[in-house]
């Protein structure tokens, strides 16, 4: 699910493997979750990830406060360092810009390296120990990045009909 804009509270509660995308989170965000990934491009409210037991978040700590509002009693807080991750995340963004025409995701995107620092993982404790554990008997239990977005006729359509609206050359008019 690609979100352009905020979603209210409870966000992803009890999320067990759904790949989201939202840009701004009100109270309670990913709580009860029990798998899949979400990826929050803004603000939280207060109550972060309460009862998290599986899956992954990563929010863009854009002001560097998000500590402040995570319920860290059952996570750890890491910054965004594995390359399964910097892809997974990366992808996302591609796929949430692509979807849902966000200039939020295309400017993170655009000065990546800068931004990926401002990016938190939070992850279930119990969670990364049973996953860590499950790797090392040579399994692979997390979900890998998504394709890369496909657009159909209809979204061509669509996207010519938005840029004509705006003003700019369609691509048949070139």
């Amino acid at each position: 699910a690609y979100i352009n804009g905020a979603a209210g509270e409870r966000f992803a509660v009890r999320n067990s493997g759904v790949l989201s995308v939202v840009e701004g989170v009100g109270d309670h965000g990913c709580e009860y979750m029990t798998g899949g990934v979400v990826v929050v491009l803004g603000a939280t409210g207060k109550n972060f990830a309460a009862g998290m037991s599986g899956g992954e978040a990563f929010v863009w700590d854009e002001v560097g406060d998000f500590e402040k509002r995570v319920n860290a009693a059952r996570v750890n807080l890491e910054p965004l360092e594995s390359e399964r991750d910097v892809r997974m995340v990366q992808r996302l963004l591609e796929n949430h810009a692509a979807y849902t025409d966000s200039s939020k995701a295309r400017e993170i995107l655009e000065d990546w390296d800068a931004q990926r620092e401002r990016f938190v993982k939070v992850m279930p404790e119990a969670y990364a120990e049973a996953i860590e554990r499950l790797e090392r008997e040579g399994k692979q239990v997390l979900p890998d990045a998504p394709p890369q977005p496909q657009m159909q006729p209809m979204q061509r359509q669509a996207q010519a009909q938005m840029q004509q609206a705006q003003g700019e050359p369609r691509g048949d008019d070139a």
